[in-house]
């Protein structure tokens, strides 16, 4: 089973970390990706701009609008995500506690529609 793994946080709480804190926080997100590779689950993961960066299209009886910024205004921002297959939710949901991000953020885990996989 394929889950998503998005992952939440609000910039405005981000911590602003020193170097060596950095560098400490780097070397987590590290060994979490190396983990979940070596554990066959990782099929693919990245990080999206911040939605000062976002264009949102509508198109409302027929008629295309085109935003700057994010659909929603909302505290916490989608900032990136984790593509794993898993067995089940249980793992898809212990992969998900360990991204360092659940430190200060959150991680929705959803499973992708059958006709998607």
């Amino acid at each position: 089973m394929k889950y998503m793994l998005l992952m939440y946080a609000n910039a405005a709480e981000t911590p602003q970390y020193t170097p060596e804190e950095y560098q400490a926080v780097a070397q987590a997100w590290g060994t979490f990706a190396a983990e979940v590779k070596a554990a066959g689950a990782w099929l693919g993961n990245n990080g999206l701009s911040p939605t000062t960066d976002a264009t949102t299209v509508r198109v409302r009886d027929g008629k295309q609008l085109i935003v700057d910024g994010p659909f929603a205004e909302t505290h916490e921002q989608l900032g990136g995500y984790f593509l794993l297959d898993c067995k089940d939710l249980d793992e898809a949901l212990s992969w998900a506690a360990k991204i360092p991000i659940v430190s200060y953020g959150s991680v929705e885990v959803r499973p992708l529609n059958a006709y998607s996989q």
